[in-house]
């Protein structure tokens, strides 16, 4: 199955099932996308008992997208560069250091205790798993998904506050998560007489130094080129080009890409540096552009993600671990965010009830999808492809549907 097919079979259904939510459901963009698409394929598992044809195509065409690569090699890139473009800058700068605990300190922390959680939860109900693989788990569960986060923060309302807060960490946790996971994926796959605090730490500065200082080089770069030209057609290219070419680059150097797409856009759409290196038509284009990109990866992503629904492993204690693993990630997300939210709550203005709006308003998403994919049989796959998805799923449509009224009760 070729690449044209595939894509257009995808973005078919996304425009059809798109069209169905904002005519009828009118759901946020990305729990409606989502709920369609698993009532969809639910309906073809239906239909395959009486002819399996449909069933089978679509058993082929998610064969056939390899899901880990599209998402943190293509998709993710675009996606945190527009997600940050029009990010509120000055509230990021003010929130910076609460901020910046959420997404390393509190990663850590999350990734460490939803290991231990799940690896007693399991013996629970007789699945005997290793603790290394427990913590890899944790290490792909724990960072927030700011593709989900973002689009329904925006439509409750949320205080400015709390949405940069929110929006800030799941920016950055996304990079960090994703190092923490390969850290601890290559100690399970080469054996702990391999590993070395000094050279796993050397690699985890290396990853997320080297992705923010090439985010500052790919932004300020943007910059002077936007700055010295008056030509919109070229200046949405320029930022196109930023995006690919830093992504390639990020890999080849083994550093992080997302992290550097995230400092990137932030620059790129710092208020002052519009000003100075925009005209308004150039603006205008720019923010248009990136929005429609933003809209239509996000669309395709949640499609994809419902999809996936196709090649679980339907074993019952598999679902029910996922749903015992639910309460675990949050009450271990609470933890992580007490220490830096007890520090800095009384040096910066925090909403009201901020740690528990922020640990229902962490959603997860296609991030933690794709990281389980990437795990070997070894690693018990199938296991936490189908804990990640139950969370996934409960997080998308639970938490995002009951995240606006909770906001707009407790802030």
């Amino acid at each position: 199955m070729d690449f044209y097919l595939i894509a257009t079979v995808l973005i078919v259904l996304s425009a059809l099932f798109g069209y169905i939510n904002v005519r009828f459901l009118e759901l946020p963009n990305t729990i409606g996308l989502m709920l369609i698409t698993i009532v969809f394929t639910m309906l073809v598992f239906a239909l395959s008992y009486f002819d399996a044809t449909l069933l089978e195509k679509e058993r082929e065409l998610i064969g056939n997208i390899d899901f880990k690569t599209v998402l943190l090699d293509g998709m993710l890139s675009f996606m945190l560069f527009a997600g940050a473009l029009h990010t509120n800058f000055q509230q990021l700068k003010i929130q910076r250091k609460p901020i910046l605990a959420f997404a390393t300190l509190g990663t850590f922390i999350s990734t460490f205790l939803v290991g231990v959680f799940v690896f007693y939860g399991l013996k629970v109900i007789h699945l005997d798993v290793d603790f290394i693989y427990c913590l890899l788990f944790g290490a792909l569960i724990s960072p927030t998904d700011p593709i989900a986060v973002l689009g329904i923060l925006k439509k409750v309302g949320a205080p400015k506050q709390l949405e940069t807060k929110i929006v800030g960490e799941s920016l950055f946790n996304d990079g960090v998560g994703v190092v923490i996971f390969i850290t601890i994926f290559g100690i399970a796959s080469k054996g702990m007489e391999h590993f070395s605090i000094a050279h796993t730490a050397l690699e985890f500065i290396q990853e997320v130094g080297g992705g923010l200082v090439l985010g500052g080089f790919l932004g300020y770069g943007t910059y002077l080129l936007l700055k010295s030209i008056d030509d919109y057609d070229t200046e949405v290219i320029i930022t196109v080009a930023a995006v690919m070419g830093g992504t390639l680059l990020a890999q080849k150097l083994h550093i992080s890409a997302p992290l550097a797409m995230v400092v990137a856009g932030l620059i790129v759409g710092h208020d002052t540096i519009r000003e100075s290196s925009m005209s308004k038509v150039t603006e205008m284009y720019v923010d248009k552009f990136w929005e429609l990109i933003d809209v239509l990866l996000n669309t395709l992503l949640f499609v994809m993600i419902g999809m996936e629904l196709l090649i679980l492993t339907f074993e019952k204690e598999y679902f029910l671990a996922g749903i015992l693993a639910i309460p675990a990630i949050l009450f271990a997300r609470y933890l992580s965010l007490l220490l830096p939210i007890k520090f800095y709550s009384k040096k910066l203005d925090f909403v009201k009830n901020t740690n528990t709006l922020m640990t229902w308003g962490g959603l997860r998403g296609g991030i933690s999808i794709a990281l389980a994919l990437s795990l070997t049989d070894a690693m018990h796959k199938d296991l936490f492809l189908v804990m990640t998805y139950t969370v996934v799923v409960f997080s998308i449509v639970g938490q995002g549907l009951t995240v606006g009224k909770l906001i707009k009760r407790l802030s």
